[in-house]
């Protein structure tokens, strides 16, 4: 057991080095999001709608569409020269890869959703001191759910030509309920609610990520045997 979580963390770990050398993916993520919010921010009607009760949504739909410029790119480097295949002919399992590539996405996203709150607030005057703890409990766990299902895919897509234009059309529908819930609960934290009015939408989040992991784990293996 000690050896399959010391792979994990090192798969991880030399994600996040990669990235922390190169920027890569957090750049054009964290441009995409930037870019994407002042649009929305001039788009907006403001005397037909008011940019905060709007802006649950488009700070999930961003989050997601610039997590995918970044998921899609995910076993880019074990692609080249053939790692991929002598990565697994080591001690390392499909499932080790599999959650230590989760881990490293989750942390590079994070950091994203993070930039993607912080710049809709800015620019659509949305207070965030109400219930700063729930929320940022609710978007991690889209966040992790959200990882979870695109590793897997970014997995399957890796080795067709398409690849990173066919993950959106795979993955996009079996986001929809945490789309649907997240958007819910992070309104109603916005909208000043107490916490305990989302705890119902909390279990359906958490179910959906516990489930997506364990799909991961469990069909991860094939995929690379693929």
């Amino acid at each position: 057991m000690n050896r399959f979580w010391t792979g994990v963390a090192a798969i991880a770990g030399k994600d996040l080095r990669v990235e922390l050398r190169t920027r890569e993916r957090i750049a054009a993520m964290g441009a995409f999001v930037v870019l994407t919010a002042l649009l929305f921010n001039y788009a907006v009607d403001r005397t037909a709608v008011h940019p905060r009760e709007i802006a649950a949504g488009l700070i999930w739909m961003t989050m997601l569409l610039g997590g995918l410029l970044g998921l899609g790119r995910t076993f880019e480097l074990e692609k080249e020269d053939g790692a991929f295949e002598g990565l697994m002919t080591t001690p390392l399992s499909a499932e080790a890869l599999y959650l230590g590539k989760v881990l490293s996405n989750t942390v590079i996203l994070t950091l994203i959703t993070a930039l993607t709150v912080i710049v809709f607030a800015i620019f659509f005057q949305v207070d965030l001191s109400g219930n700063p703890g729930p929320l940022a409990g609710v978007l991690f766990l889209g966040v992790t759910g959200f990882t979870a299902l695109g590793t897997l895919f970014s997995g399957i897509t890796a080795g067709t030509r398409m690849g990173e234009t066919l993950l959106p059309i795979l993955l996009f529908p079996l986001l929809v309920p945490l789309v649907t819930f997240g958007v819910s609960a992070t309104a109603t934290l916005m909208a000043g609610f107490p916490a305990n009015e989302i705890l119902g939408t909390l279990r359906i989040l958490t179910a959906f990520t516990l489930l997506a992991l364990m799909a991961g784990v469990g069909l991860f293996r094939f995929i690379v045997e693929e």
